[in-house]
């Protein structure tokens, strides 16, 4: 090796440890430097797509692991990137085509079949995503980092007590993991207070670091709602969500702009003008605030043998942003809507199926769980207008109180302060009131606790609803074990330094035959805590039960709770 190329390699592994580091500004410097000097270099262009995907960039990433295997078409760490990409942009085809090529390749890289896990759970191929986890800690174990990602994998699968024990084991090798004592708290029920006391002491040495912090509290909080310690729970609850507030960025008044341009734009004036769209009548659309109940009615639908759970599918948001050629980097704003009011439904609703059809399964009809489609239903029922939606309705004061208590990955940025979670509610109550007279008889209302006290007849009248037959074989308490198909807690933190690694972990109780007595005590939930709630002083910004679109009453939420 000449002194030239010592020189660059060692420009382009100091780049490569500042990206470590966080350091994106240094990185970017010794990329530049060194492509400056040799173009055709495929790390130097590696490292430009790396530090792209850590500020944003995600064009200039794709571009620069483009470059990547038109110089090196065997490096897989850059196809797999393009397929982590590619997935999460809702361009299923291209996903699989570099997969194709990752596997071709046959890595054994342990990061490189890690993030390769890692798209295959974005594609829905979760058996093969959890095996794919295994394989990477057989070949690099005690990585905890590749341990929380195959933990994950394993929840997601529901396999819980698998699960737990990774997460003890992780604990052991690090006691001061955070993210790895949440998981644990939800992996099982707490049955006295030795683990609370460990997170506590825990809490302690992390005094500046909120994600830590967060992910303690909720653990701490989770323990004591299983000791039945209500006031320790909403204390608990309540410091995770003051520490989560301080690492998400939520603009209140972009929201509201956000939903008064769409009471505004999305009419039953422009129903009517809109083109045909596809009339695929496969879709059936699960929305509503998240907490609600939209899993209990997604588990009734989908055991019948016709109907296929998709999960919580993100394909119709990311059509949309398509079609509408919208470039923004947050996923909802006034002028994502404005532009996709503006496009064609017929491209959406082509668009949507097309790249959902690896997930949705091979029965006729399929169900897609995702709480925040509600922001989407007039464009679904322009592009899809024979796709059936079901909308959740729960109680005010539990739909909030139990958003209050859970710990989201990148959504539902409003539920981490109580007066900002009011005031959302408010705005999601009153546009679910414009699409009732906009669009009537046009979606499917469910009360969560009718359905919760009396499951059957709901059960019955929502198969009919949605053009099924009902199936004696298929219980209303579907019996199966369950995984956890829906992405709505937080992420795990990626194994790979050089990715961000996505894989969730939803943890919920697995369906049994008491599955109705799980769902009764979710009812007037936040009543548990009423007189621990009746202790904390008014905030300002809180909502009551009664005429919720019109009142918004002083105290926040969880005071108003017990009012």
């Amino acid at each position: 090796m000449t002194k030239a190329e010592q020189d660059l390699s060692l420009l382009l592994q100091e780049g490569f440890e500042a990206l470590n580091r966080g350091q994106l500004d240094v990185a970017a410097k010794a990329c530049q430097s060194a492509l400056s000097q040799r173009p055709d270099l495929a790390p130097a262009h590696f490292l430009v797509g790396l530090v792209a995907v850590e500020g944003d960039e995600r064009r200039v990433a794709h571009e620069a692991f483009k470059s990547v295997v038109k110089i090196d078409r065997n490096h897989a760490a850059a196809w797999a990137q393009l397929a982590r990409l590619s997935a999460s942009e809702g361009r299923i085809a291209l996903a699989e085509s570099a997969l194709k090529e990752v596997r071709r390749i046959r890595p054994s890289d342990p990061a490189v079949l890690d993030l390769t896990g890692t798209v295959l759970n974005q594609l829905g191929e979760y058996e093969t995503a959890k095996a794919f986890f295994a394989r990477v800690n057989q070949q690099a174990p005690g990585k905890t980092g590749y341990m929380m990602n195959l933990a994950n994998a394993l929840v997601f699968n529901g396999d819980i007590d698998e699960a737990a024990d990774l997460f003890k084991e992780v604990i052991r090798l690090d006691p001061r993991s955070a993210q790895s004592h949440w998981g644990l708290a939800n992996a099982v029920k707490a049955k006295d207070d030795q683990h609370i006391l460990q997170m506590r002491a825990l809490t302690e040495q992390y005094p500046n670091n909120p994600r830590a912090r967060g992910f303690l509290y909720y653990a701490i909080g989770k323990e004591c709602e299983d000791l039945q310690d209500w006031e320790g729970a909403f204390e608990a609850f309540s410091a995770g969500a003051a520490a989560r507030r301080q690492t998400v960025e939520f603009d209140e008044a972009a929201e509201v702009a956000m939903f008064e341009l769409i009471r505004e734009r999305f009419t039953a004036a422009w129903l009517a003008e809109q083109p045909a769209g596809n009339p695929d009548d496969s879709p059936i659309f699960v929305l509503g605030q998240p907490r609600t109940g939209t899993t209990l009615i997604e588990r009734v639908i989908t055991s019948h043998s016709q109907v296929h759970s998709a999960g919580e599918l993100q394909q119709f948001g990311l059509a949309t942003r398509r079609v509408s050629k919208h470039i923004d980097r947050r996923r909802f704003s006034a002028a994502l809507f404005d532009a996709a009011a503006k496009a064609d439904p017929r491209a959406i609703g082509d668009m949507y199926l097309q790249t959902s059809a690896r997930m949705r399964g091979k029965t006729p009809r399929f169900v897609d769980k995702l709480p925040v489609n509600y922001l989407h239903l007039p464009l679904i029922l322009a592009a899809l207008p024979n796709a059936r939606i079901v909308h959740l309705v729960r109680g005010p004061m539990d739909a909030c109180f139990a958003s209050f208590k859970q710990l989201f990955a990148d959504a539902y940025l409003h539920s981490y302060e109580q007066q900002e979670m009011a005031r959302h509610h408010i705005r999601y109550r009153q546009l679910m009131d414009h699409y009732r007279q906009a669009f009537p008889e046009r979606f499917i209302d469910i009360n969560y606790e009718d359905a919760a006290r009396d499951l059957e007849p709901h059960a019955r009248a929502l198969i009919g609803a949605l053009g099924l037959h009902w199936e004696d074989a298929c219980p209303p308490f579907p019996r199966e074990r369950c995984g956890c198909r829906h992405r709505q807690r937080c992420a795990g933190e990626g194994a790979c330094p050089h990715s961000i690694n996505r894989a969730l972990a939803a943890i919920r109780e697995p369906a049994r035959p008491d599955v109705r007595d799980v769902e009764l005590k979710r009812v007037c939930r936040w009543t548990e805590a009423k007189n621990t709630l009746s202790k904390h002083p008014p905030l300002g910004g809180g909502i009551h039960c009664g005429n919720i679109a019109r009142n918004l009453h002083v105290g926040a939420v969880c005071a108003a709770l017990c009012q």
